[in-house]
Order: structure tokens, then C-alpha cells, then sequence
């Protein structure tokens, strides 16, 4: 009797299904903050929340936000150019993570919870490939080579690391100034 549970057919549909359905939910997130679409606050709305988060400049940051949402989540939905697009929505989703670290795990108390598990969702596709219902088979992976999912999967670590320390010296240098002390008077 084989300990296998489920036949190779079944695991690609599952890898395919759960593959679009987080394309379809990184693209409606990224069409919030490039087009306002589904109450988002399109590129001027996003563009304020990103300056007041520290993305500077500002502009690009919510651009860059938008299409490594939605436009990694397009390719992902397709499985074309798994590798990349998985690393542009890991990275968009690590960084998320990190501002929603301070209000702890949970996405019910504002908490890392769901950019973390999109984020780590993406990166398991660079590592994994999108399978063979995708744009990449049917290319003959011609954007999906193994040392491309090296790479990618090299690269997200990197370019969250870059994001979240622009960010927090963006903060410090907001922060204000300490009050001068002042002088005591020596008796």
C-alpha cells in the first residue's frame, strides 16, 4: 500500500488554485494604492500614508508598493516569471510586515499577521515554481530557471533590508530635535 494521499494531478491543481488566489488578493491590494479601486486611496492617497510612514520619497514608494502588489500578483496569477514575481511580492510584503511589527502579530490588533503570511506565500512560489498550469510551462520556463529562484530568493532578504532602513533613517530624521539643557549655574 503506498503512503501516498494525493495524486501528482491534484497537488498541481492545488499549487495552481492557491497560486491565483494570491495573485488576485496582491492585485486588488496594489490597485487600491495605484488606482483606487476597492476604497483605496489611489497614487495621492498612498502617497501621503507612505510619507507619513517614512517611504521617501514618497511618490515612488507608493508606485513601487502598488506594482510590486500588483503587478508581481498578476504575474504570479499567470505563473509567469515565478521567481521574480514571487521576490517582488515577498519583498512588498516583508516591508509591510515590518511597519506592522509594532502593533504585534495579530492583523485583528493591526499586528504583521497578514503581510507576513502573503510575504512568505510569494517567496514560497520563487522557491517552488508556479507548476505546470502556468505561463512558465507553457513557455518552457524560459523565465524560470533554478538559478533565477536562487537569486530571486537572495534578493528579497537584500531589498527588505535596503526598504526598511531607508525608512527608519527617514523617521529618525523626522524626529524631533532633543531640547537644549539648560545651563546650571555654578555657586
Amino acid at each position: 500500500m503506498s503512503p501516498v494521499t494525493t495524486s501528482p494531478e491534484a497537488a498541481a491543481a492545488a499549487q495552481s488554485l492557491f497560486r491565483v488566489a494570491l495573485g488576485g488578493v496582491l492585485i486588488a491590494h496594489g490597485s487600491q494604492k495605484l488606482f483606487g479601486w476597492f476604497g483605496g486611496g489611489g497614487l495621492e492617497g498612498t502617497s501621503k500614508g507612505m510619507h507619513a510612514m517614512g517611504f521617501r520619497p514618497a511618490k515612488p514608494s507608493a508606485i513601487l508598493a502598488g506594482v510590486g502588489e500588483a503587478g508581481a500578483g498578476l504575474a504570479l496569477a499567470l505563473g509567469l516569471a515565478t521567481p521574480a514575481a514571487g521576490a517582488a511580492a515577498a519583498t512588498t510584503m516583508g516591508v509591510a510586515a515590518s511597519v506592522h511589527a509594532p502593533n504585534g502579530f495579530f492583523a485583528t490588533e493591526g499586528g504583521l499577521e497578514y503581510p507576513a503570511v502573503l510575504g512568505l506565500a510569494a517567496a514560497a512560489f520563487t522557491i517552488g515554481g508556479s507548476g505546470p498550469f502556468s505561463l512558465d510551462a507553457l513557455t518552457g520556463h524560459v523565465l524560470d530557471r533554478p538559478w533565477m529562484r536562487v537569486t530571486a530568493l537572495a534578493v528579497i532578504p537584500a531589498a527588505t533590508g535596503a526598504q526598511i532602513y531607508r525608512r527608519r533613517k527617514a523617521l529618525a530624521s523626522d524626529a524631533p530635535a532633543p531640547a537644549p539643557v539648560a545651563a546650571t549655574e555654578e555657586s
